[in-house]
């Protein structure tokens, strides 16, 4: 009975044992040595909303997918101090009551450390004041009205701020092309007219003469009408804010209409989509834009040859961008040795001469949390972007605020 008796504990000891694994709480077990596994790091919360859906899909969807590609490539060499980074997004459909509540949920929710805005101004606007009340830092990828970091002390922008472009765009227009007479088209929204301002308040400067002007609304169709009345001023050249969509369309309806006039875009036409829809017409028209296809710049190169493998397209401004923002976030978390908001705000504030960028370097941040950094210009030739120019006088580049 002696050896019954034996294995009959021996039995009970095993299910003890399997009880106690199983347990609720219970620490794993290894499959090999019986040891315990080292339980894995908590992720660092990161969160962006875009416009994945609507009138400004493509841009929404660049800006998530190169900041899901910035989250890789830095988890992939270890992440943030031994944590892996997670991106939580949402579709914020350019909306500003949707941004708003996205950036609530984001904070008060999915409890994230900071915050990017992949979207437009005005979703950008309303989301901007939920992160600063919460003491979240966040930061615009590419959105570029003066009042988004105007809004506190916790917002950022990594993006070229509006009248830094549009000021950019007058002497482009003036000192490097050489152009005197120049018409205005502005798209009707903040993005629009706070660039349009820019360029007039340096084009005064230059003594540019503005010679037309006119508003349009966002999702024009018909630039005819406008075309028109600038072949009968004949003008050196045509200044036009707009998105890819209105800018496709404007150039076109121009060749179509044999307007001869030199157009210079901005970051809005900075999209494969606008090449696609313009084919043909987009040849020689120059744009202000972040980022340099051209350059020379390991991470610049790294980013554009890393987004195209991965999701099969070119990538732009926008993406490049949001990209960024997350790069600065990260080095952010780094440098402060904590998710804390106010070390990372801090360490944002006190970046100095940064390369882990696609659009960068980044040479520091103003008071008023903008970044200072070369700004570019881009020409369409053979179908696609490449160098045209580069500004890097500080007194052009450098943000009043």
């Amino acid at each position: 009975m002696k050896p019954r008796f034996t294995i009959l504990l021996t039995l009970l000891a095993i299910l003890a044992l399997t009880v106690t694994a199983c347990a609720p709480g219970a620490p794993p077990v290894a499959e090999t040595g019986g040891q315990a596994e080292a339980p894995a790091a908590e992720p660092i919360k990161l969160g962006i909303f875009a416009p994945t859906t609507g009138f400004a899909a493509a841009d929404g969807t660049s800006a998530l997918q190169s900041a899901q590609l910035a989250v890789t490539m830095i988890n992939d060499a270890g992440g943030v101090l031994g944590r892996p980074l997670e991106l939580i997004h949402y579709d914020d459909a350019a909306s500003p009551d949707q941004a708003a509540a996205i950036a609530r949920k984001l904070i008060e929710q999915d409890q994230v450390v900071a915050g990017i805005s992949g979207s437009y101004s005005g979703a950008t606007r309303a989301a901007a004041p939920v992160f600063q009340e919460a003491g979240v830092p966040m930061i615009s990828a590419y959105a570029i009205h003066p009042s988004i970091t105007q809004t506190g002390d916790k917002i950022f922008r990594v993006g070229t701020l509006a009248d830094v472009e549009g000021r950019v765009g007058a002497e482009l227009v003036g000192n490097v092309m050489g152009h005197k007479r120049v018409a205005i088209l502005t798209i009707d929204n903040d993005f629009g007219q706070s660039l349009t301002d820019g360029f007039k308040e340096h084009a005064a400067t230059l003594g540019l003469e503005i010679v037309f002007e006119t508003n349009y609304p966002l999702g024009e169709t018909d630039f005819r009408p406008i075309i028109g009345n600038l072949k009968e001023i004949a003008p050196d050249a045509v200044y036009a804010t707009g998105y890819y969509n209105e800018a496709a369309k404007l150039v076109s309806q121009a060749v179509d209409e044999g307007l001869e006039t030199q157009i210079v875009g901005q970051e809005g036409y900075d999209s494969p989509k606008f090449i696609e829809l313009a084919g043909p017409a987009a040849e020689g028209v120059v744009i202000t834009t972040d980022l340099n296809r051209d350059s020379e710049r390991p991470m610049t190169q790294r980013f554009l040859k890393e987004y195209k493998a991965t999701y099969g397209e070119e990538a732009d401004m926008v993406g490049a961008s949001a990209f960024d923002a997350v790069q600065v976030l990260a080095y952010a978390i780094r440098t402060a040795g904590s998710t804390d908001a106010d070390a990372i705000a801090q360490a944002i504030a006190g970046l100095k001469d940064f390369e882990d960028v696609a659009t960068g370097p980044f040479w520091r941040f103003t008071p008023g949390r903008e970044v200072v950094r070369p700004v570019g210009a881009q020409i369409v030739q053979d179908g696609a972007f490449h160098f045209y120019h580069e500004f890097t006088d500080e007194a052009l580049v450098t943000p009043s605020q």
